[in-house]
This record gives structure tokens, C-alpha cells and sequence, in this order.
């Protein structure tokens, strides 16, 4: 049995390890970009571990945890240390409830899971990536993209973005809907199209250092969100900041002694990102002084929007896609935006590749 995986994101990954445990199964992961991981992104710099995407995962959810235990790195697992969010009221920060401040965020979780706090990896959220990168480093194809898809008989006949083709049995679609969405159109899937419905917000994160004694106020808690209410009716300048990660508390091992490191949620706006956020930070948590460096991260196509149809639409794709020669979808723009949701989403699309060649 061969299998490409479209994808070299987290549920990508997740499906490629999966079917590699499967006896028999030949894998290939195919990835346009020059490096896997997708929105995980981790740099290490001057002892400080700065995250460019997903910063931790819901402790209460367990598919990233057991996957690290089989990758091997299950004692990287670090729980969260600083808890508790603050809400920016545009005169003082004044504590919520964890859920409250997801939901200002937009970000898809109940009450309760959030409540459970969350996790990370010693070395960053790269981690379980780079791990998975090392035990499929035969598989993938980084810098190797796919253009179309047609059938082939039972199987599948793959455009490489290079000009060759490559056939499998199976396939795993775990790229952004969007892309899903044009690739199963070139295969003739009708309705495919609805896949592009789900709207990938951007997204500017910015993550500024500065020596402890340049913060006047007292960092507490994890970090705050921004009162929606507050962006624009009590400021001069209206608040491009929608939330702000006190990094060196949440997690373990973010930043040397001394040091404070900062990541800033911003909206889009114009001029420097950087200089935007510092500025904007500096009234709230008494900031003395310029960050001795910091570092952007955009995603012009972020965290993923389902529409309120999302679930009928993509159930219907489900059912069309079942009348062909094995194929399954799965990432964040599915079943849940989520690291865990990811893993939970590329596993069982493999799981369903596995069932069907078998039949």
C-alpha cells in the first residue's frame, strides 16, 4: 500500500507517523515549503525560546501528549507555571475568567478545558515536529509541492509541482482548506469548492524582550486580553493589541534570569508591528526604556473561521470524497484549530486511508 501525504503540518505529520506503524504501508509526505511544522514555528535566540505560532496545547486534551510518548519525548511535556488572565479595561487590568478570555480571542474551547490550563515542550512547541521530521526523514519531501490530482485506476495519480507525478493507492489531504479546496476540484470533486468558505484570519504576533527592571508593573497571572470596548473609545490612538503572553512565565525556560520576554497579539494596522506594540504595551505594564530586541511573526492566512453551515458543508465533501479511490482531509481547517485537534485530525484520516485499501 502507497500513501502521499499532502502537507507537512502537524496533522501531516501526525498522519504520516501513523501510517508508518501500519504494516505494509509505503509513505510520502509532500510539503511546498522549505521547512514542516506549517503555523508551528520556534526560534532560539541568546537562551530565549520565541514562539512564532501555537505557544502550548489544552492540558486536558491527551493526543499530543501521547504522541510525544511515542516519539519518545514525552518528558519534554512541561505544564503551564503562571495562570490566570487579565482583562485590559483601558484604565487597569482587572482579572477573568480563562474562557472569557478565549472568547474574546475568538479562540474555539469550552470553558472548562481552558480552565485545565495548558502545555508546552522544554525546548519549544517545534519540538514534537522536529522529532516526527527525524523519525520520517525518509519520507519527506520538503520543497516539493502538488499541483493537480486525477484517478488512476483505483488509486491516484499526483502532479508534482517539478514538473514529475508520482501514483499512490491512498491519500491524506492535510493542506489549509483552501488548498484543498482547489486540488479536489482538479479531481473533479463537485462541491469542493465549499472548502474555501473557511475564512484564515491574519495574524501578527510580536515578541519583544526587555531586563525585568525596565517592567514597572507587576506581571501577573499569564497575560491579558484587550476589552474589545476598550480598543478604540478610550484611546487617542486606537489599540492595534488584542492580548498580550507574559512568555517568560507561562512556560518554563522562555527567557534567561533577569529577563522578561513579551508576545503581543496584534490586529492589522499600519507602520512597524514591533514599534506598534511596544509603544502600545509601555502605558499598560509601566515599560521603561526600548525592548532590547524583539521579533515578528505574520500570518497573512492565521487561525481558521468556520462559517455557521462549516459542519453540513464539510460532511457533504465527506461523503463525495467517500465514492472515490481511498482519499481523506484533515487539519485545523475541519474538525478544530487546535495543536491537539491537528493530531487527533491527521491520525484518524489515516486511519480511514488504512481501512479503505484494505477493503
Amino acid at each position: 500500500m502507497k500513501v502521499a501525504v499532502i502537507g507537512a503540518g502537524l496533522a501531516g505529520l501526525a498522519a504520516a507517523w501513523e501510517l508508518t506503524r501500519t504494516e505494509g504501508c509505503e509513505v510520502t509526505v509532500y510539503e511546498s515549503e522549505r521547512r514542516a511544522g506549517g503555523v508551528i514555528v520556534t526560534e532560539h535566540a541568546q537562551g530565549f525560546i520565541v514562539e512564532g505560532g501555537p505557544d502550548g496545547f489544552l492540558a486536558g486534551e491527551p493526543e499530543l501528549t501521547e504522541l510525544a510518548r511515542e516519539l519518545g519525548i514525552g518528558d519534554q511535556v512541561v505544564n503551564q507555571c503562571a495562570r490566570g488572565t487579565s482583562m485590559w479595561t483601558g484604565k487597569e487590568l482587572a482579572p477573568v475568567e480563562e474562557g472569557r478570555a478565549a472568547a474574546v480571542l475568538g479562540i474555539d474551547a469550552k470553558g472548562a478545558d481552558v480552565a485545565a490550563g495548558f502545555r508546552s515542550f522544554a525546548a519549544g512547541m517545534s519540538q514534537p515536529v522536529d522529532a516526527l521530521s527525524r523519525q520520517l526523514a525518509g519520507a519527506l519531501r520538503i520543497g516539493q509541492g502538488v499541483a493537480g490530482l486525477t484517478r488512476a485506476g483505483d488509486g491516484w495519480r499526483i502532479a508534482i509541482s517539478d514538473g514529475t507525478t508520482d501514483e499512490a493507492d491512498g491519500i491524506v489531504l492535510a493542506v489549509p482548506a483552501y488548498a484543498a479546496s482547489r486540488l479536489l476540484e482538479t479531481a473533479g470533486v463537485s462541491r469542493a469548492h465549499v472548502l474555501a468558505e473557511v475564512t484564515y484570519a491574519p495574524s501578527t504576533t510580536v515578541s519583544l524582550v526587555y531586563r525585568a527592571e525596565q517592567v514597572g508593573r507587576p506581571l501577573v497571572g499569564a497575560g491579558f486580553v484587550v476589552d474589545p470596548d476598550a480598543v478604540g473609545a478610550r484611546h487617542v490612538v486606537p489599540l492595534q493589541i488584542r492580548a498580550c503572553t507574559y512568555a517568560s512565565a507561562k512556560f518554563p525556560g522562555r527567557a534567561p534570569a533577569g529577563h522578561v520576554l513579551l508576545r503581543a497579539f496584534l490586529a492589522p494596522g499600519a507602520g512597524d508591528p514591533a514599534e506598534a506594540a511596544h509603544t502600545q504595551l509601555a502605558p499598560i505594564l509601566q515599560l521603561r526604556g526600548e525592548p532590547l530586541w524583539s521579533r515578528v511573526f505574520h500570518w497573512p492566512r492565521g487561525l481558521p473561521r468556520y462559517h455557521a453551515s462549516h459542519r453540513d458543508a464539510l460532511g457533504e465533501v465527506r461523503h463525495r470524497l467517500a465514492e472515490l479511490p481511498p482519499i481523506a482531509i484533515a487539519g485545523a481547517g475541519y474538525d478544530g484549530a487546535g495543536v491537539s485537534a491537528c493530531v487527533r485530525s491527521g491520525r484518524a484520516a489515516a486511519r480511514l486511508i488504512t481501512r479503505s485499501t484494505a477493503r
